[in-house]
């Protein structure tokens, strides 16, 4: 196990398996030691910030079941998996509130310029009223863009739709349910960034959506718009959305994920102030990741005992 879960949900397994783990809660399971205890290890449990590539299956001799703690699996080589006949487990559909919430709260805090005026007490620099101190975008009967409305997607347009935002969705096949239910309106993906003063991206990782957010894209989308992601930051072309948040071509960008996790201070997204940056903290609510990592532990054991997983990736 490449991180740490609370005791009550790690002791059952501990009484019936031999477990490898980290001791802290705030740290994950080095590359190096991962490499070296894989070589004996029967399962897998393991979340986005552990690369499972061909250099760990080589090494994984006795590996049935591979669980992870997480909707994505971007980060497994599944062909590897594949070939060598592990299965792999993901968490589905129990994030899905937490991590709509989050997107949600994360376009509010950006379009109203949250973080900013918070640091302006922090720092001292509120010095009275002013007319146009700290004014940002409105949200309320607005247009928002969702760029992938699976789950995730139509639990935003719900909050969207409690804002009287005008929903417009690009998705691969229509979601007539969304349509329908919450009156959102199919349009290809030009005209949703044309059209829309908040765009939200939530498409899964794949090599169709890498970096499917470059320079093209961003100079369709409006002046005053607004850009989220919360989905995986290798879609997004962090060196083109840096260019058009400096050049002014986009008003603000509100990022839960980057390419390259974790990242530091010094990121050079993070040096312009019309950016919102959050940890990767989607689904981040206690009672979500409990739930989803008694999933990924049902999973793990499942594929151990020779029954079915209960979500199933290969």
């Amino acid at each position: 196990m490449t991180c740490k879960i609370p005791d009550e949900l790690m002791n059952p397994i501990k009484e019936k398996y031999e477990v490898v783990t980290v001791e802290s809660d705030h740290a994950l399971m080095s590359r190096k030691r991962l490499l070296g205890e894989i070589v004996d290890a029967d399962g897998l449990f393991t979340n986005v910030a552990d690369h499972i590539d061909e250099e760990l299956f080589e090494q994984a001799k006795k590996l049935k079941v591979i669980s992870t703690m997480a909707v994505g699996y971007d980060n497994i080589d599944l062909q590897e998996a594949k070939k060598r006949g592990i299965l792999i487990g993901h968490t589905p559909g129990v994030l899905t509130e937490a991590t709509a919430d989050l997107t949600f709260a994360l376009l509010m805090a950006t379009g109203r310029r949250v973080k900013e005026g918070a640091d302006a007490i922090q720092n001292n620099e509120w010095k009275g009223w002013l007319p146009f101190y700290l004014t940002g975008q409105e949200i309320y009967g607005k247009t928002i863009g969702i760029i992938g409305m699976g789950r995730i997607g139509v639990g935003v347009a719900r909050r969207a739709r409690g804002f009287s935002m005008n929903i417009l969705y690009h998705n691969r096949s229509k979601n007539e349910e969304a349509e329908k239910d919450l009156g959102a309106t199919y349009v290809e993906l030009d005209q949703l960034l044309k059209k829309s003063d908040y765009v939200v991206l939530l498409a899964p990782s794949t090599k169709e959506t890498y970096r499917m957010m470059s320079t093209a894209q961003f100079q369709l989308m409006k002046k005053s718009a607004v850009f989220i992601n919360t989905s995986r930051g290798s879609n997004v072309d962090e060196d083109a959305l840096y260019e058009a948040l400096q050049s002014g071509e986009i008003w603000a960008a509100g990022l839960d994920v980057f390419e390259n996790e974790p990242i530091s201070a010094n990121h050079k997204l993070l040096q312009l102030n019309n950016v919102t940056a959050l940890p990767h903290i989607g689904s981040a609510a206690i009672e979500t990741r409990m739930n989803m990592a008694r999933l990924a532990l049902e999973n793990l054991v499942n594929g151990l005992e020779g029954r079915p997983l209960v979500h199933q990736v290969i």
